[in-house]
């Protein structure tokens, strides 16, 4: 079982929780985070610390956003790793709540 990041996290991509994250599983793209699924140990520790609320266990993503399972799992193999938090968009609080932005992930 892996954490996955999920559709809120678009062009929020709050950092809160790359820094509690025991393994570093974490990886940033432009607008976006993910977690490798192959390296998340199942900790939960990062869950409680999205202020987007956008992380979910695998069996617990919300109807309609299980294309993010197989997003997690491509991207976290062509983007970098993030391991330290850093500054929020300046606009994240306008995208927080914001439905069905996939269309705004940025590869």
């Amino acid at each position: 079982m892996t954490f996955i990041v999920a559709d809120n996290c678009v062009k929020c991509k709050h950092t809160d929780c790359v820094e509690v994250c025991p393994v570093d599983c974490f990886y940033e793209g432009p607008n976006f985070l993910v977690i490798h699924p192959d390296e998340c140990i199942d900790c939960a520790l990062c869950e409680p610390e999205c202020p987007a609320d956008a992380i979910f266990s695998e069996d617990e993503v919300p109807e309609g956003q299980e294309v993010y399972v197989e997003l997690n799992a491509e991207l976290a193999e062509v983007w970098p790793n993030i391991t330290e938090k850093k500054d929020a968009p300046a606009d994240a609080e306008e995208w927080d709540g914001v439905e069905n932005k996939l269309q705004y992930l940025e590869r």
